[in-house]
């Protein structure tokens, strides 16, 4: 296809949609959380278009964040070449001279540019990058429940609706959570199941080392965000203590110097982070490949609804070094603005539509009946 078939980018809408659903958290001095997707979609002059949908989380009230700062941004885009990926993404990163932006803001329009880029190759996105795979292994994502046994009672049921393993998020206090660990390795089924905790980054390095010892005996799978990301020295130090995998929460060291720098430095067992955090397809990337280059898998962080989920899939199914896909709990709870969600196989694995793109037929009265905010940015009403 020729450089010329592409027009430019002429109208951006965005939406910051906050529905009406179940809300979870994932430590016990966290409020509920609202979830809330910034949807972006981008239309060239011929009409062709792009999608793309990041999650954040908030405590109290649904984030209008996001969608704000694609104010100040998107006018950048129009009249762009949308094949431009590379350069757009570095122009973005630099618009602003104030706070650093919402991480949600240049990756929702990294993710729309290449699920445009291929849908014009009639290409579902993963093949458009470069597939290294066709399905990846899912683990069940829980949120906090109410006791150690609420979770045990949970490994037989999650066991039987097809997964083989289970990240528990739990209370993040290390006695309560250590009895979490004695109750779920001696529930029925436990025997087949991989295990993992994540502790929300909410441990002291003492805590850590504590709970790391103790997930090292149990032949836990690996023991993530017990200490913050930025905790670069204490995460080299537990490594060096304990057996068990550590890796970080992924939502706070992105910069690709940063990222490098804690890579080779040997602060984690795995890297880890979301697609729609770290700067898109673009962003992740180059993350991935400096993972590799120091030898490490990625983790890839993926709550959030269907458009998040699906940016998520498609660039582990792109990854050679990335091979679980996180199911957020309950299922079918995260379902909203999604008409073909993704769903657990018999396998335990999870793939893709063939549609082309990111592959999401999206309910679009859903998105607008719950969008708290939309504009579009050449001027005319949504």
């Amino acid at each position: 296809m020729s450089h010329a078939s592409f027009d430019p980018i002429e109208r951006v809408e965005v939406f910051a949609v906050g529905p009406d659903t179940a809300r979870g958290r994932w430590a016990d001095d966290q409020p509920e959380q609202f979830t809330t997707t910034t949807v972006l979609r981008l239309t060239t002059r011929d009409g062709v278009q792009g999608i793309g949908g990041a999650a954040s989380f908030t405590p109290y009230c649904f984030d209008a964040g996001p969608a704000e700062t694609l104010r100040t941004i998107v006018p950048a885009l129009i009249g762009r070449d949308p094949q431009g990926r590379e350069g757009l993404w570095e122009r973005l990163r630099r618009l602003t001279m104030s706070l650093p932006q919402p991480v949600q803001a240049v990756s929702v329009i990294d993710i729309a540019l290449w699920d445009l880029a291929a849908r014009r190759a009639g290409l579902p996105l993963h093949r458009f990058l470069g597939s290294a795979k066709e399905r990846v292994r899912a683990y069940a994502s829980t949120p906090l429940m109410a006791t150690p046994e609420a979770y045990a009672e949970s490994v037989a049921k999650l066991r039987a609706a097809g997964f083989d393993a289970i990240k528990f998020h739990t209370w993040c206090e290390p006695e309560r959570d250590l009895a979490m660990v004695r109750a779920v390795r001696a529930a029925p089924g436990a025997d087949s199941m991989l295990m993992m905790l994540d502790a929300e980054q909410r441990y002291s390095r003492d805590q850590a080392m504590h709970v790391g010892r103790a997930l090292s005996e149990a032949g836990f799978a690996w023991f993530e965000a017990p200490l913050p990301d930025w905790d670069l020295d204490g995460y080299r130090a537990l490594r060096s203590h304990v057996s068990v995998p550590v890796i970080c929460s992924g939502n706070w060291v992105l910069e690709p110097a940063l990222f490098a720098h804690a890579a080779a430095t040997g602060c984690w067992s795995a890297a880890r982070f979301d697609v729609t955090f770290a700067g898109g397809f673009t962003g992740g990337r180059r993350l991935a490949a400096i993972a590799a280059a120091h030898g490490l898998d990625v983790e890839v962080q993926c709550w959030g609804f269907g458009l998040t989920q699906a940016a998520n899939l498609h660039f582990l199914l792109a990854t050679a070094n990335a091979h679980w896909f996180e199911f957020p709990l309950p299922v079918g709870g995260h379902d909203h603005g999604t008409l073909n969600p993704i769903v657990l196989g018999e396998d335990g694995c999870v793939g893709v539509s063939e549609l082309p793109g990111l592959g999401v037929e999206v309910d679009w009265p859903a998105i607008e009946a719950a969008a708290f905010v939309r504009y579009a940015v050449d001027g005319t009403a949504v």
